[in-house]
């Protein structure tokens, strides 16, 4: 009885910080944070020891799995470089960085131990993607914040257990711990992606033969499990296998799931990523005290971790800093007009292939045979992406702006207090590195996450409003394309009945593009009305998801798009079911 009052009260408490955050502008983690110290400090309450690995394992593959279906996957494609430059490459250097400080600063420290908890200390929290979405950042920085705090864990993770390893062998060192690494990290990610990919393809197409919601909806709770748990088993890393699961399901949720299991997925992450995310902060405001407790009995206070912990703060902040200021500069060369004519001189030498002589040698004779039009096709679709891809560099150009928003929003939260807290419990000094540990994460979000908001009105943005313009304008087109299908929908003579019987000339002319409500109609017309509806809705749909493969419009448009037709087929549902 007591576990169960005390896990209603955890529902509680982060229902009511995640409502209040947002009127009195901090940041739901915070708040939960500093509830869980203030309960920590009851003299009556006793913080019970929870392992690691349950965070590790029991909430960490759901929270990423959860983010990872609405992220944009389209954009995601685009700026995958700088993403995985951030992910992969930042965190590694970072933590290299940090393990040198340690080594220099903590006398005797296993400098294995150092760049583990380099690693610790290297990946970034998805709670900076939260608030800087709603302190107005762009669409463009936003996807990259998301898609570095889904694939970063994977590498902090990696190195930190091959570091970790390695220290419990006497002989081994940095260099010969740092050869072993890279194999294992290739593995891991190689792994991960097939593992991933797989789960989340066979996901969409055994839930799309699946119409009861409440099963449909439990089987969505094992998904990012089986992603991660066969991934461990192989030595890969769970986490990218959940992350790739998640943006698979996401991606093609538009294609296979009805609009009911849409919703409801939706509702279902959301609600299992505050809570989860929110019991994580909490559980840190609460063992908080207990490892000052420890630093103050084993290391004499708690000067020393504090001192480690801004110096590592520091640094974090400097590598961030250099390594975005190249990341910028390096995407600012992606918008320019060199790259739009190389891009034109390639389309005039592929059209120059095509309309050669089949007789002529040189680069049409490669083309000759069966193959020669779609090889040409295929280049020209490659290449028209190419040039759409350039248009959203150019729309969405990273500027120094940009690039601070990118470094500030850098914080640290849920994987390295989870990570920290896996040290082996006999290793020398874990108290001080722990705390290291925490004072870095609740300091960087407290500091970051409570300023990023007033630092973006610092920096002064230009006004939003072409971006706007051009979403509005975005959102029409959109529109206009999925009315002229309703028409030509309407005026199609394949289109039938449920039970596969042509609709009536008469009732087709009831109905316009727009949809709007049924005319005066006899109560026996009602029911086929409302089911040509369902039809013309189902044909509007498959138009949205050619849409969405030509890559001209982005994942917000076409996924508003999208909701405004579920919105429309649930209604419709419902009146039918009445009639």
């Amino acid at each position: 009885m007591e576990v169960l009052l005390i896990a209603l009260g955890v529902v509680v408490v982060i229902a009511l910080a995640t409502a209040v955050a947002p009127r009195v502008r901090i940041a739901g983690p915070m708040i939960l944070v500093a509830i869980g110290i203030g309960v920590g400090l009851l003299p009556a309450v006793d913080v019970p020891e929870v392992d690691p690995e349950w965070i590790l394992v029991g909430v960490l593959p759901p929270l990423l799995y959860a983010a990872a279906v609405r992220l944009p996957a389209l954009e995601f494609r685009r700026d995958f470089g700088p993403i995985a430059g951030l992910a992969f490459v930042l965190v590694i250097l970072t933590s290299l960085a940090l393990g040198a400080f340690f080594i220099a600063v903590i006398p005797g420290i296993d400098p294995l131990i150092a760049i583990a908890l380099g690693a610790i200390l290297s990946p970034t929290d998805a709670v900076a993607t939260a608030i800087a979405r709603r302190a107005g950042i762009s669409r463009r920085v936003v996807t990259m914040l998301e898609g570095e705090s889904l694939l970063n864990d994977a590498t902090a993770l990696v190195l930190l257990r091959t570091m970790v390893a390695a220290a419990a062998v006497a002989t081994s060192t940095v260099a010969d711990t740092s050869v072993s690494f890279l194999p294992a990290f290739a593995w891991g990610v190689i792994a991960a992606v097939v593992i991933g990919a797989i789960v989340g393809l066979a996901n969409l197409r055994l839930r799309s033969k699946i119409s009861n919601p409440p099963a449909n909806t439990a089987l969505a709770f094992v998904v990012p499990f089986i992603a991660y748990l066969p991934t461990e088993e192989l030595g890969g890393s769970g986490l990218v296998a959940a992350v790739v699961a998640g943006i698979v399901t996401g991606q093609g949720a538009a294609r296979y799931f009805s609009p009911e299991q849409r919703r409801s997925d939706e509702a279902t992450w959301k609600t299992l990523e505050v809570m989860l995310e929110g019991g994580v902060f909490l559980l840190m405001g609460l063992e908080l005290n207990a490892i000052i407790d420890g630093n103050f009995a084993n290391n004499g206070g708690i000067g020393t971790g504090l001192i480690l912990a801004g110096g590592a703060f520091f640094i974090i902040l400097l590598m961030r800093t250099g390594y975005v200021t190249l990341l910028v500069w390096i995407q600012g060369r992606r918008a320019t007009t060199v790259q739009r004519k190389r891009l034109a001189h390639i389309s005039d030498r592929i059209d120059d292939i095509a309309t050669r002589p089949e007789s002529d040698g040189g680069l049409r004779a490669r083309f000759d045979g069966p193959r020669s039009a779609r090889s040409i096709a295929s280049m020209r679709k490659r290449l028209a992406s190419a040039m759409r891809d350039l248009d959203y560099y150019q729309a969405t150009a990273l500027g120094w702006k940009h690039g601070a928003v990118i470094v500030w929003a850098g914080m640290r939260g849920v994987v390295t207090l989870a990570a920290a807290q896996t040290l082996p419990r006999e290793l020398p000094g874990r108290d001080l590195l722990i705390f290291v540990a925490f004072t870095v994460a609740v300091g960087s979000l407290a500091i970051q996450g409570l300023t990023l908001p007033w630092v973006v009105k610092l920096l002064k943005f230009p006004r939003s409003e072409n971006t706007e313009r051009a979403g509005r304008a975005e959102q029409e087109q959109i529109d206009d394309a999925l009315r002229d299908a309703a028409a030509a929908a309407v005026g199609h003579a394949s289109l039938k009945q449920r039970d596969g019987s042509p609709f009536s000339e008469a009732m087709m002319k009831s109905v316009n593009a727009k949809l709007l409500q049924p005319r005066e109609l006899r109560s026996g017309d009602a029911h086929t009305y409302y089911e040509l509806r369902l039809a013309i809705l189902r044909a509007m749909r498959a138009r949205l998801n050619e849409l969405a493969r030509g890559g001209h419009y982005s994942t917000e448009a076409l996924r508003q798009a999208l909701a405004e037709l579920d919105a429309d087929e649930l209604s419709v549902q419902l009146r039918l079911e009445s009639e």
